[in-house]
């Protein structure tokens, strides 16, 4: 990799970096490329993304970030997961860790806040985006349609009254 390469590959990093809501920091302990190719598409499928960068391009590339935090972290072979979601990342990499020995968490970082190993499986745990916005539109939803049925209830309870009284006279 020359020099150019190498600055193109710092600005893509710093570029990804200023986007993203979370950085996972991953070791890889000898995984297959098959693992590897598994793992990038369950990332792609929930959103975020997985590279294996150098640790010193990496290093720069978070110098002037809310991710500076984690530079320390960046040592032997790791990866980064990142994703606009936060969880997203998070959640993959700690499933694909659970079923395979060779993914090892080492932390992260969502935004200034640097997270060990235990903070990004907290983090895994909780729902995402999309879940909560299901969540809030279902409770904000549940209201409207409880007032909907109560105030079409004495209605159907008028009408019934009326039915009855009709078919009273009627017999």
């Amino acid at each position: 990799m020359d020099r150019s390469q190498k600055a193109d590959a710092v600005a893509q990093l710093n570029a990804t970096f200023n986007e993203v809501g979370v950085v996972v920091i991953t070791r890889n302990l000898g995984m297959t490329v098959d693992q590897s190719t598994e793992l990038r598409v369950k990332m792609r499928e929930a959103g975020a993304a997985y590279k294996v960068a150098k640790n010193r391009l990496a290093k720069r590339a978070i110098a002037e970030t809310d991710y500076s935090g984690i530079g320390d972290m960046l040592t032997g072979p790791t990866a980064l997961a990142t994703s606009v979601d936060p969880v997203a990342a998070a959640k993959v990499a700690v499933d694909f860790a659970k079923s395979n020995d060779k993914l090892e968490i080492v932390g992260g970082s969502m935004g200034t806040q640097v997270l060990d190993e235990a903070g990004v499986r907290a983090l895994a745990s909780m729902p995402s985006l999309d879940e909560l916005r299901a969540k809030l539109v279902g409770l904000v939803q549940a209201p409207a349609t409880k007032i909907a049925q109560l105030s079409t209830a004495p209605a159907t309870k008028l009408a019934r009254v009326v039915g009855a009284y009709a078919a009273k006279e009627a017999a």
